[in-house]
């Protein structure tokens, strides 16, 4: 996948880029793994914005994707690279031997026409190929990881992510995540071999503000900008400081470097944690 750049021809296109889409081989999905997708446009059951800046937006049907890659030992034909408005990676159909078709999510180099297979003890180590992380040699890449056995894949599934895997020991592996993390996974977690595809995807500029709406991004109003009772940042004559020692959000908490995990029946899994931005700086 390559960058494209637009022509000057407005202040918003001077400096949009824009995707080639040159990898997609299909452009309407398969009918059969389509579901509808409601927009909660941020408001919980009671109608409250819990989620801020979201709302409007292109309207889009949920791709069924199989994180959990359950179906094995069967062979399966790459039969098209899709493009999904629910994700920043793109998406493979793959159709099986017996006839049935389920999305994956695509990895980096993954074609139409290639094989793949999701095995507990036969699959090579090939890209787009599912082994548990016990059957997964050291210092292969991979994708798609599973948290808990059977429970599908949940970490490192946007576009460009990869995971490494670093040690093995015990019921456990060690992987260093995108994030810089070290952190332990049971060795029976399920995983893809590969780097997810459309690594570009973070060099896109959307250029003006009529495309993040379009992704169903509402604007997000400074705190400085609101009055004294919309946010601790507002108020004052003009162009003012916020006037405290540090940040807070509008609910008055500390914000920008605050840590906000708080699971301590999982710290245990962590061997080194990922550096913060502040914790870069110093």
């Amino acid at each position: 996948m390559a960058i494209k750049k637009y022509n000057p021809t407005s202040p918003g296109r001077r400096h949009m880029t824009g995707q080639t889409f040159e990898e997609i081989t299909r452009t309407k999905p398969e009918k059969s793994l389509l579901a509808p997708l409601t927009r909660k446009a941020g408001r919980n059951s009671h109608g409250r914005i819990t989620v801020r800046h979201r709302g409007g937006g292109h309207a889009r049907r949920y791709r069924v994707i199989d994180f959990k890659r359950n179906k094995l030992d069967i062979s399966a034909r790459v039969d098209s690279i899709e493009y999904d408005p629910n994700r920043t990676s793109r998406i493979a159909l793959l159709v099986y031997a017996d006839g049935e078709k389920r999305y994956i999510v695509a990895p980096m180099g993954l074609k139409v026409g290639d094989s793949v297979l999701s095995s507990r003890t036969e699959a090579e180590i090939h890209v787009g190929n599912a082994l548990p992380l016990e059957r997964i040699p050291l210092g292969t890449t991979i994708h798609n990881v599973e948290l808990y056995p059977g429970r599908g894949g949940q970490m490192v599934r946007a576009a460009g992510a990869s995971a490494q895997v670093m040690a093995r020991e015990g019921g456990y592996v060690t992987l260093r995540l995108p994030s810089g993390e070290m952190r332990l996974v049971r060795r029976t977690c399920m995983a893809t071999i590969g780097q997810v595809g459309n690594e570009e995807h973070a060099n896109v500029k959307l250029g003006k503000a009529g495309r993040k709406r379009w992704k169903g991004w509402r604007p997000a109003v400074r705190g400085s900008a609101m009055s004294p009772r919309d946010h601790p940042h507002g108020g004052g004559e003009g162009r003012s400081p916020i006037g405290m020692p540090g940040p807070k959000s509008p609910w008055g908490w500390r914000t920008l470097g605050r840590k906000t995990r708080h699971n301590k029946d999982t710290d245990k899994y962590i061997v080194r944690r990922r550096q913060s931005g502040s914790d870069r700086r110093r």
